[in-house]
């Protein structure tokens, strides 16, 4: 009789879902939903704010307009055009503004609000940026620097930059035949004396060209201008060129197999190497600048005392990533970012381009790997450097344990904290009379994105944006007013203007949720805080089912990237996992959906947690929220399910192959399973490299734990991953064959790369994890 009202129950409960929820819907995503706007900037007059965004749900995004003539967002066509010009910043005090579009230079002049087609060649215009000299514009071709003059429209080359290398002198090439040919052959002697001559001829006529810069075969990179143009800044960069795998496509047009090539492996073998190149253009002269000098350049990380092959070693040297520098308003001075490639450095310099000499400002170091926001991370994107005034450059660092702000006097060296606290600064922008920046920061709340105005002088911050959620702010050119992209953790996306002060009150301009997504009351998880076994509190977001529902089985959800945040307040970019997780509730279940340790928003102890042992504290973490969930809100422990995606998968196999019996059941989608198999970048920021330090590898990758898998486990994997590749389930599939085990099942997607594109795969996918949590942890 028991079983039987178990039964009625959940038929029930399943009937009201099917009324409300249902996978077919809720797994098409954004068409569900509704697309949400994106990229949302101002025009260059400040006037008119533009938005990419598809309300109609239309093949892809449009370029949208709003002003406040407007009764509704409309979109840019050709009779309805406005002027969407993307421009450095350099040109803002600008009235014409010099700008490229689809490799075309034109001029846009504010006053008269007309454009005009400047130069337009088969040679594709990139990098339009203005000098600190008023009618000069730098734009770069074939890879080298062009000067425009916007008085007399005069252009001059300023590089000359050839791939290859420079021809030895004839004397030192010359074999013995050729030798014997020339002292043999009066014809063979004429013939190299008229080529001189002609040499020499071409040589004077054109003697102010600039002289040649050969970079052989290596890559030449970030080659910048200096603001008044008398140097030109560049980088050579080899790069190796490992194994790769190979990709394969088994649904195609054809009806053949297509191979695609795909990454590397982490390696030592993928250090790169870098040079930093000035070219003085008054003297036509290139030079190469030395950063041997570098505090900590030549220290051994820590972990080498682990391996007696390496303990002793005394020759070590990491090799270094530089960025392209960045330039005082004067033009006199200039600062550069470096970055170790054994990932434990960053350092900020500041060069004399005259000689090309560095002096240091700043050493960061860090025995697990540089990071956090504001700083580049294992990509080398940009960070948060600049200059406040011409001897005061601003940048960010996690010498305090968070990332905030700080400033650095290039006279007296001294450096001052303009922001302070356990909170994170997330972006930072200098306002223009440079006496204040904007900030984006954590300050409220590790899940608030809240917007500041930060005053140099006294440190005083100013709420502009404060209440929970996450806002996305873009100053108009005036800084008069703010367009908004805001949302919450149960409403979407949506574009909001208003004025620039204090509490601003803004105004919705999009609408872009589906009545059909209304229809449903979404819950709005509580964020709540439990204490790890180390004592460190861990966010989750918890969805609890209505009491009447609760059948006291519950399931943690394993957010994907590890260096990632989802307990937060706003909307997320697990939408889909985000509405199964409201399915779920509807069905009994209660959800935890864990921030663990490496995840981003809690500072730098909590983001290096995982050095050397992923699956050690992230994996613990869960475990903990598992206590959590038995202990406080009465789950069954014995009906505790998890699943994941991406890092979320990796740990769902460490929760069930280190810890069998913690989980009943678990789904990982594609997963790694063995991290010597991942790419570079990412993986050696957190294990090093599995030559130096094979046992962070082993004792972190599921692989070698396949034996211990008792509780049921499905692997969910597309076939043409090319991220977490397809090898990566193979490998442990055939370990699971070898060792005889059955409780797994691996469900492949032919079409589906790392990130799912078809409704029809999601829908497949979420519906095997539906069962798969349906048949092992509700009461039979």
């Amino acid at each position: 009789m028991k079983n039987f009202f178990t039964l009625l129950a959940l038929i029930t409960a399943f009937f009201s879902f099917s009324q409300s929820l249902q996978l077919e819907d809720i797994m098409k995503g954004n068409e569900f939903i509704g697309n949400q706007p994106e990229n949302h900037r101002w025009s260059v007059d400040g006037k008119t704010m533009l938005f990419d965004w598809n309300p109609n749900n239309e093949i892809g995004n449009s370029t949208y307009f709003w002003n406040t003539n407007s009764s509704a967002p409309q979109k840019v066509t050709a009779s309805n055009p406005i002027y969407d010009i993307d421009y450095d910043a350099s040109q803002k005090q600008f009235d014409v503004i010099y700008y490229k579009n689809q490799g075309v230079l034109y001029a846009y002049t504010k006053a008269t609000k007309k454009t005009k087609k400047v130069l337009h060649s088969t040679d594709r215009i990139t990098a339009v940026v203005r000098s600190i000299i008023p009618n000069i514009v730098f734009f770069q071709q074939s890879r080298n620097v062009y000067q425009l003059n916007t008085q007399d429209f005069s252009i001059i080359q300023l590089t000359n930059f050839k791939s290859g290398k420079e021809k030895a002198k004839a004397e030192e090439t010359e074999g013995f035949l050729q030798k014997q040919q020339d002292e043999l052959f009066q014809f063979v002697r004429d013939g190299k004396q008229s080529k001189k001559w002609y040499e020499e001829k071409y040589k004077a006529n054109n003697e102010s060209f600039p002289k040649e810069i050969f970079y052989d075969k290596s890559n030449l990179e970030q080659i910048k201008p200096s603001p008044e143009g008398k140097f030109i800044t560049f980088r050579v960069s080899d790069y190796p060129t490992p194994p790769t795998s190979n990709v394969e496509n088994f649904i195609t047009a054809d009806g053949y197999t297509r191979q695609d090539k795909s990454r590397s492996k982490v390696s030592v073998e993928n250090f790169s190497k870098h040079k930093l190149g000035i070219f003085d253009v008054e003297k036509d002269t290139t030079y190469y600048v030395s950063f041997a000098a570098l505090s900590g350049i030549k220290d051994t990380p820590k972990y080498y005392q682990d391996y007696a092959n390496l303990k002793d070693k005394s020759d070590y040297e990491t090799d270094v990533i530089m960025q392209s520098p960045v330039y005082s308003n004067d033009g006199k001075n200039a600062v550069l970012e470096l970055r170790s490639q054994d990932n434990k450095h960053r350092w900020i310099v500041q060069l004399d381009l005259n000689s090309g000499k560095t002096t240091e400002l700043d050493h960061q170091h860090d025995e697990a790997w540089i990071g956090g926001p504001g700083i580049p991370g294992y990509n080398f994107g940009g960070g948060t450097l600049g200059f406040i005034d011409d001897s005061t450059i601003y940048f960010q660092s996690e010498v305090s344990g968070f990332s905030h702000l700080y400033t650095l006097n290039l006279k007296s060296k001294k450096r001052e904290a303009l922001t302070n606290g356990n909170w994170e600064v997330r972006n930072v922008t200098l306002a223009n009379d440079s006496k204040s920046f904007y900030i984006t920061t954590t300050t409220t709340h590790p899940g608030n994105r809240n917007f500041y105005k930060l005053d140099i002088a006294s440190k005083k911050m100013t709420g502009i944006l404060t209440k929970d959620g996450n806002y996305e702010v873009e100053l108009s050119p005036d800084e008069k007013n703010i367009l908004v992209r805001y949302s919450y953790k149960n409403k979407p996306w949506e574009l909001y203007v208003g004025a620039n002060k204090a509490n601003a009150d803004v105004k919705q301009i999009t609408f872009s949720t589906t009545s059909e997504f209304k229809k449903y009351n979404w819950a709005s998880p509580e964020v709540i805080t439990f204490k790890a076994s180390d004592g460190i509190n861990v966010n989750a977001r918890l969805y609890q089912p209505k009491t009447e529902n609760k059948n006291k089985a519950a399931v943690i959800f394993v957010h994907g990237a590890g260096y990632l945040q989802n307990a937060h307040n706003y909307w997320s970019t697990y939408h889909r996992e985000f509405m199964f997780h409201n399915l779920l509730t509807d069905l009994g279940y209660t959800v935890l959906d864990i921030d663990y340790r490496a995840s981003d928003g809690y500072g730098r102890d909590f983001r290096t947690g995982i050095y050397r042992h992923m699956g050690g504290k992230d994996l613990s973490d869960h475990l903990d929220g598992k206590k959590y969930l038995v202990e406080t809100l009465g789950i069954d422990k014995d009906r505790v399910g998890i699943y994941g995606g991406s890092y979320g998968g990796f740990i769902t196999l460490m929760a069930l192959l280190t810890e069998p019996g913690g989980f009943k059941a678990g789904a990982a989608l594609r997963s790694v399973t063995d991290w010597a198999h991942y790419n570079h970048g990412y993986t050696s920021n957190i294990l090093n490299f599995p030559e130096t330090d094979p046992e962070a590898y082993k004792k972190s990758s599921p692989i070698y734990f396949a034996n211990n898998l008792q509780d049921k486990l499905l692997m969910l994997h597309g076939m043409v991953d090319d991220n977490v590749q397809f090898q990566d389930i193979v490998r442990l599939s055939q370990r699971f064959i070898e060792l005889g085990k059955k409780d797994w099942d691996l469900a492949v997607f032919p079409v589906e790369a790392h990130g799912f594109k078809e409704t029809y795969s999601w829908v497949d996918e979420y519906r095997r994890i539906l069962n798969l949590f349906n048949d092992n942890l509700l009461e039979k």
